[in-house]
């Protein structure tokens, strides 16, 4: 090959993460910018290649191999199928900087997150910015596409673990259906349960009608739909007979399920618009904010690692409420209870 012909193109070597990744996922991140349509069209024509081969876009790619690319795919001519047509937007400052001020850990394989109050974790109906949808604007930031390993409610706030790349995706996934995972949330309850330590074991079915988006207890007949659901709890600390701050820890991981079990057991969590009584506030002057906080995630780290143990701090308008009813988050470090 030719100085000349060397300088038009470039060979990129697929990391061992990559493993097993389609040729056409594997552009989408490397080269957001390169649409299906314009891919096919470098194939044909030979332009691109594996190992020196002719290949389809639905190759699947081995650690090592080395993927021939025309530096002008970088920058598609103006008019083009791929400049007409880009992949997903970048993030903007703003948001960039968002997920930058969230980041509790990260290296090479996972990134973990301390997610704020009031953001979406994913889109959904009239959801337009979520942190699934900022997190893919980041690929140049970090080399693939992060994906969401398990998910928090919208006003939940506390630990969100995510994926770096497709492969420590796929192993923390399956920590998470071993249910090899300790997850251990911090919430503000209405009254003080009794016993103060004990299982609450429900199975959960979707309601419908005027009730919308919440969770209830399954009847009898509904079986074959409900999903089984088990929280321990514990009782942490206490306000009189109005409020108790509890650590709760799923071992299932339903939708709504820690605000639906202690809804059952008459002990709501405070500021939980969807669940009665959570907006029953124990004191003035507490913000009516679901009380609601991952405090700490315990995981075998994808890659063989040192397990993964990280706690968030609690948000602002918990740390007010802590404040103001004499409550002291400081009574635990690592230990979380």
């Amino acid at each position: 090959m030719t100085d000349r012909a060397q300088e038009r193109v470039e060979t990129i070597e697929v990391a061992e993460r990559e493993a097993g990744m389609r040729l056409d996922r594997w552009f989408r991140v490397h080269f957001p910018e390169i649409n299906h349509g314009y891919l096919q069209k470098l194939l044909r024509s030979g332009q691109v290649r594996v190992d020196a081969r002719r290949v389809e876009a639905k190759e699947r790619l081995e650690a090592g191999a080395k993927i021939r690319v025309p530096k002008a795919a970088r920058t598609p001519r103006e008019g083009s199928p791929a400049a007409k047509t880009a992949a997903t937007p970048s993030a903007s400052k703003a948001d960039r900087e968002l997920i930058e001020s969230m980041i509790l850990f990260e290296d090479d394989d996972v990134l973990v997150l301390n997610k704020p109050f009031g953001i979406a974790v994913q889109g959904g109906t009239g959801t337009r910015r979520h942190i699934d949808g900022i997190l893919a604007g980041m690929v140049d930031r970090f080399g693939d596409r992060p994906r969401l390993v398990h998910r928090l409610d919208r006003d939940t706030t506390g630990v969100l673990l995510v994926a770096k790349h497709r492969s420590a995706a796929a192993k923390l996934g399956r920590i998470f259906q071993t249910r090899s995972a300790a997850k251990t949330y911090w919430a503000l309850v209405r009254g003080v349960p009794k016993p103060p330590q004990g299982k609450i074991e429900a199975a959960l079915v979707k309601a419908s009608g005027p009730e919308g988006d919440r969770i209830r207890k399954a009847r009898p007949g509904e079986q074959k739909e409900a999903m089984h659901a088990t929280t321990h709890y514990s009782v942490v600390d206490r306000v009189a007979h109005k409020a108790a701050w509890v650590s709760l820890k799923p071992v299932t991981g339903r939708q709504h399920q820690l605000r639906a079990h202690m809804e059952m057991i008459g002990h709501p969590i405070v500021g939980d618009n969807k669940y009665d009584g959570g907006m029953e506030l124990p004191a003035e002057n507490i913000e009516p904010k679901l009380h609601l906080h991952a405090r700490r995630l315990i995981i075998p780290h994808p890659a063989g690692k040192a397990k993964i143990d990280v706690s968030a701090p609690l948000p602002a308008h918990m740390l007010g409420t802590w404040d103001l009813l004499g409550l002291d988050p400081r009574r635990f470090d690592k230990d979380d209870g």
